[in-house]
Parts: C-alpha cells; structure tokens; sequence
C-alpha cells in the first residue's frame, strides 16, 4: 500500500491539467498515473511504419482560456516554428457536391429542388418558433424549430445519426451552444439569390497545429513540465474501493488516496462501485480512426476537415491530416513500397518508390458501423488483413471522390476506441446531478472528457481546465466553472486565470 494525497488517474489533458495547477500552488502530495506508455489520453498520436502521423480524431487547438494558450506556448514554444497557424476550410459531401460548412448557411450550393425544401423549411420553422411554448424537448425539436423540415431530412438528421448512432429525439440540446451553427433565414433567403458560399462561422474558423508531432506532441510537452518523479505509466487501474479510499492496479499494486482526479470514464467508475443503474443512464460511442498513407499530390487543395451524411461511405468525418503539417508525413525523398492500390487491389509493382505524400484520416462511429462483408479482409499487394472497416473507408473515400481507385496506398492504420464520444443523451444530466456529487461525497472528483461526460465542455481546452479547477476546488474549495456553467465559460475568451503573469 502507497500512500499519496491526491492521486491523479489519467495522463491526458484534464489529468494533466489537474497536475499542473497542484504543481503550480507548490503542493507535494500528488501522483499522476496512467495505464498508457506515456501522456496523452485521447489526445496522443501514433506513427504509423512509414512514417505517418494520425490523430485519435479531427482534434485542431482553439482556445476560450488564456490560460491553456500559455500552458501550451510554455510546452511547445509560441512562435512558427512550434505552431502552424490554419483558416477553417470545411465542407460537407453531399449530393455529389462540396457544400461549404456550415451546410445551413450554404443551401445556395445544393440542387433547386433541394434549396426550395430547405428554405420552404426554414421560412416553416421562423414561424412556428414564434409561436412555440417553452424550450424545445430534444435535439430533434431543436432541428425543426430553427432549421425546418427541409435542413432536418437532407442533412441535420441523417449526419447526426451517423456520428451519435442514436435519432436525435432521444439527445437533449442543452450540449448546442456553439456546437451547431443557427440560421439566419434573411441571410440564407440572400445567399440562394445570389448564389454566395458564406463560410466561417465558429470557433474553430481559425485554429492553429504542431509543426511537428501531431496532438500528442502538445501534451507530451506538457508532462515535461512537471516533475518525472510523480508520473508514472503503464499502470492500469481496475478497481476502487471508495470506503478505504484505495486504488489498485493491475499488477496488484495499491494506492491509498486522500482525493481521486479521475479521468477514468464515468459509466466504469460507477459501475465498479455497484451504480450499475446510474451507468445505463450515460451513453458513449466508439470510433474506428483509419488513417491513409497515399502518394502523390494531395488534390483537395486547402480542406481541413470534412462531413459526409450519406449512407455511401462509413465515415462521418475526414480530414486531410497531410494539411496541418508538413511533418505528418513522410519527406518526398522517402522510398515506400505500394501496399495497394485505392480500391484495395493489388498494385502493379512492390517496388519501393519515392513520395510526395499525402495523407486522410477518417471517423466511423462504431455502433452505426454495418460492415459490407466480412469481418476481416485481406487487401491486395503487401498490405495484409485489416478489419472491414478499413476496407469499405477505402471504398466510401472513392465513393465520395477522397481518392481514386488507382491512387497508391503506401500506409495504413487503424485504431479502435472504445470511448470515443459521451452522448448527450435525454437521461445524462439526471445521472450527472447524483453521481458527481456522490463521488465527490467519498472524495472522488470525476472529470475529463469522459469523466465528467458533458460533451459541450469535451475538448481539448475545456478538459484541461476541468482538471485545473478541479485541483483549486481540492485544494480551496474554489467553484469548478467549466464544470457548473458550459455556457458561460463557452461565451468568451477567458483571462482572469493565467498560467504565466504577464
């Protein structure tokens, strides 16, 4: 038995966070732990072989704390050199056409038959709203209050189907926020008439990326900053006892604790400590990531991330990763053999090759994941048998026009996460309202992306701050903003807590 005061489980972002706000008030008593070989979490990057960065996802740095933006300038460095700095270029395929993102401020784009539903939908929905008593019950109702029925069926439903794997009746809408863009139908009406792409909408309409190690690198540089001695990996915990206050790992190891940090997801926590009820309230899906190693000349210009509804390819989500940094992929200069062709087919030849490269990373949601076959395939040339899920990506990416049958294929990868998005389902903040408080009745303090499990405060920023003020609320009792009020901390740049004092 080791004892320790605050143990921390779980070396990404919000472990990490919780980690550096101890380290900054000077408190001793702390441990981070994580069953991973190093930090990460959800955020880390694997190297293919080749040579090929991919990310656990679409994940791009923007930022509502000044206090993350100095976290990671003193992690990485804050110049060009650390960072590359990217304008928003997103698209929606649909209709055998790129329909500039957000899709319902750009119906200008789709077929007329298509337009007329939408904006007769849109024109529905500004009337009805007017008239609606109260807010609305569910994500769907949300949908056809702002947007109508035309927007709803051609691409809100079927997409948003696609990523959560449940209809939207059964989300809530408290998670929008600036999640999805509203409609301005005075704008949209004028964007048909004069046919305008109007883009840059968001947040993220302008985001910035490693020049070097993908997502990962940020947070590995971040753990460099706090001391070695109180990080430890490989170590997977697989029990607490909330009575002794004990953790104990895999290898039999235990830890006696005074407070738990931990980013363990919620629905296994209570689980092991015999909320199996409160557990079937919270919903999460899982995510295939596939990513592609091709050679050539990247031939979607300057694309960053793109959505896909349709039911022709299994991936909601893609993103040129080759266009983030010059470094995901391998230099030109590198000679790969072709594992195949785009279709799966064998290639001409297995000589090893010079680039360029390029490269897409894609996201299937598991659970609305229906494959076309098999469960393994073997795909042609030396690139040996994968999951069918890799397969038909290949096939949905020359259905969509990613790729063409006879690019080369000179990497692949794919992982599977078992937690990839926590769902805002109806019943999530009944499970939330008990069980966070429980925990934190035996001094436990779940947090993080899935420990907390409120999407609308899940990415990179918003969990590294929930480790931060969860640390000030162990230490002084401080009110946990990020966690209490999404809405706030969503409306503007905050600066009252530094990382550095300027």
């Amino acid at each position: 038995m080791e004892k320790v005061g605050v143990l921390i489980v779980g070396a990404g972002p919000a472990g990490l966070g919780a980690a550096t706000r101890l380290n900054q008030h000077g408190h001793k008593d702390w441990l981070l732990i994580d069953s991973a070989p190093e930090a990460g979490g959800l955020a880390c990057t694997d190297v293919t072989p080749e040579g090929f960065l991919f990310d656990m996802g679409g994940h791009v740095i923007f930022s509502h704390w000044e206090y993350f933006d100095q976290l990671l300038d003193s992690a990485l460095g804050s110049g060009p050199e650390a960072w590359n700095t990217l304008e928003r270029v997103s698209y929606v395929w649909i209709r055998d056409r790129w329909v500039a993102y957000p899709f319902q401020n750009n119906i200008s784009a789709l077929p007329k038959e298509d337009q007329i539903k939408c904006l007769t939908g849109l024109v529905e929905a500004k009337v009805a709203n007017t008239v609606a008593q109260g807010r609305p019950k569910n994500f769907d109702e949300w949908i056809l209050r702002v947007m109508g029925p035309g927007i709803a069926d051609i691409f809100m439903r079927p997409y948003n189907f696609k990523v959560w794997a449940i209809p939207t009746d059964l989300m809530q809408c408290n998670w929008l926020g600036e999640r999805v863009a509203t409609v301005d139908v005075d704008r949209a009406i004028a964007n048909v008439i004069n046919n305008k792409e109007d883009a840059g909408w968001g947040p993220n309409a302008v985001f910035r990326f490693p020049t070097s190690g993908g997502t990962g690198a940020i947070w590995k540089g971040v753990a460099k900053l706090l001391p070695e001695e109180r990080q430890r990996y490989g170590q997977k915990v697989v029990s607490i006892d909330k009575d002794e206050k004990v953790v104990t790992l895999e290898n039999g190891h235990k830890y006696q604790y005074e407070a738990l940090v931990s980013t363990i997801p919620l629905d296994l926590t209570l689980t092991w400590l015999g909320k199996e009820e409160w557990a079937k309230g919270l919903q999460h899906s899982s995510s295939h990531i596939i990513g592609v190693g091709i050679r050539g000349l990247s031939p979607h210009g300057s694309k960053c991330w793109l959505y896909f509804p349709e039911s022709n390819c299994p991936f909601y989500r893609c993103t040129v990763f080759s266009n983030y940094a010059k470094l995901n992929c391998p230099e030109g200069d590198v000679k790969l053999p072709t594992l195949c062709m785009g279709d799966g087919s064998h290639p001409e030849s297995g000589e090893a090759k010079e680039g360029p490269y390029w490269s897409l990373m894609f996201e299937v949601s598991e659970s609305n994941y229906k494959p076309l076959n098999q469960e393994l395939v073997t795909l042609g040339g030396t690139a040996g048998t994968w999951p069918d899920v890799v397969r038909d990506t290949l096939i949905g990416a020359i259905n969509t026009q990613l790729m063409k049958a006879g690019d080369e294929v000179v990497s692949l990868y794919h992982r599977r996460i078992e937690h990839g998005y926590p769902t805002p389902s109806l019943g999530r903040d009944e499970v939330l309202d008990k069980a966070l408080p429980w925990l934190q009745q035996y001094g436990i303090w779940s947090r993080g992306r899935f420990g907390s499990y409120k999407y609308e405060v899940a990415n990179q920023d918003h969990s590294l701050m929930l480790g931060v003020e969860c640390a000030d609320n162990i230490l002084h009792g401080s009110k946990e903003l990020t966690l209490t009020f999404p809405d706030i901390v969503n409306a503007k740049k905050n600066t009252e807590l530094l990382y550095k004092r300027k």
